[in-house]
């Protein structure tokens, strides 16, 4: 088992980034150039190391190397968005690594190219890069080619190496574990448990029953033996279960309007630990949209609709309309869930104006809406 932490420390004394690492200072998904730029290092980064994993560690100052951190990022997207651009894609995957000494709602973000012999090129146009385009590392530069192209092995032992001198131990489990138990209050039960006799998974949440269903909030949990976390927010709903083999997370979405509310299964995680030393995280989408009165929603997507004009314009708000802009972005979803075309969006152009607003819980569950609408939209 590799210490995630260990390895990015590794990764990072490679004080340029070469043709088996990467470092960024955010990732950001967020339009089309940004997408296009990230898809090239994932593409160049495969196809550089057809026979050992490749890294780019985000959340780092390139000039100094400095830890500096980034958000918690959910990763329902990146495999999708990689399927989606390139032929013969590498399997990637985005884990969320805890530092000590960052705030506590920062991480640093490693993402993991595992090899592939086969060779990746573009399948579509991406802003200026052209179909069939295929890109590979020069030092710290991802270079295009089209045509004929053999990928190298030159990487396997160096990368070996560093992945060796980052396994775990016992001291940094029980440290993780320690640790793990001092930053989280009694109110959130802390807990661990054994996978296997070697995997250690602590988890802590707020406990909440409705209707004799027992749900957690702010979950937080983490995979000690990685340093790798998973986190859940305040508005998330989940469930947790396991086995003797298998860690078992489910998100539900509250959904609701008129003050009728219910919990629909959104999201299942499953941790899946072996025999040999190795684990699985899987997801599976389990949403189905639900369906409400069309005669209700067009009357709420028209008042959301004079509630945004009133923002933009900067006009006071009505009392009632003080009320509605607390469910402003989760009835805007359930319009988008119900085939209202224009309510997305409306609900992306209202993000400025929910964010400027001194109360944020609009704004935080704008950003929650947005993640609900990217899982659906990419699996």
């Amino acid at each position: 088992m590799i210490n995630k932490r260990l390895l990015i420390k590794k990764l990072l004394t490679h004080n340029d980034e070469n043709s088996f690492y990467d470092k960024k200072q955010q990732l950001d998904l967020s339009h089309k150039i940004a997408k296009a730029k990230f898809i090239k290092h994932i593409c160049a980064l495969s196809n550089s190391n057809p026979e050992n994993n490749s890294y780019i560690v985000i959340g780092v100052k390139d000039e100094t190397n400095k830890i500096i951190g980034v958000d918690f990022f959910d990763d329902s997207k990146i495999q999708h968005l990689v399927n989606a651009y390139l032929a013969n894609p590498p399997k990637v995957q985005y884990e969320n690594v805890r530092f000590p000494k960052l705030q506590k709602h920062k991480v640093v973000g490693l993402v993991t190219i595992h090899p592939t012999p086969k060779i990746s090129s573009f399948k579509k146009n991406a802003w200026k890069y052209r179909r069939e385009t295929i890109f590979y590392r020069r030092g710290s530069n991802s270079i295009p080619i089209i045509g004929d192209f053999e990928m190298p092995n030159s990487n396997k032992n160096i990368v070996a190496a560093i992945e060796k001198s980052a396994r775990n131990n016992i001291e940094l489990t029980l440290d993780g574990v320690f640790e793990f138990f001092r930053n989280h209050d009694l109110e959130y039960t802390p807990k661990y448990k054994v996978f296997k006799e070697q995997f250690v998974v602590c988890w802590a949440g707020k406990k909440k029953i409705v209707n004799k269903n027992i749900f957690y909030s702010r979950v937080d949990i983490e995979l000690i033996n990685e340093q790798v976390r998973l986190f859940y927010s305040a508005l998330d709903d989940v469930k947790i279960s396991f086995n003797n083999s298998s860690f078992i997370i489910t998100e539900y979405v509250k959904l609701g309007i008129n003050e009728a509310y219910d919990y629909y299964p959104l999201e299942k995680t499953v941790i899946h630990f072996k025999d040999n030393g190795k684990h699985d995280i899987v997801s599976e989408l389990l949403f189905i949209a639900p369906k409400f009165d069309k005669t209700v929603l067009h009357h709420i997507f028209n008042t959301n609709n004079i509630i945004l004009e009133k923002l933009k314009s900067n006009h006071p708000l009505t009392d009632e309309e003080q009320k509605d802009i607390e469910n402003f972005p989760t009835t805007f979803l359930i319009c988008t869930l119900n085939g209202f075309e224009k309510a997305k969006s409306k609900l992306q152009e209202s993000k400025g104006y929910l964010k400027s607003l001194k109360n944020k819980t609009s704004y935080i569950q704008y950003k929650d809406s947005m993640r609900i609408l990217r899982k659906v939209k990419y699996q």
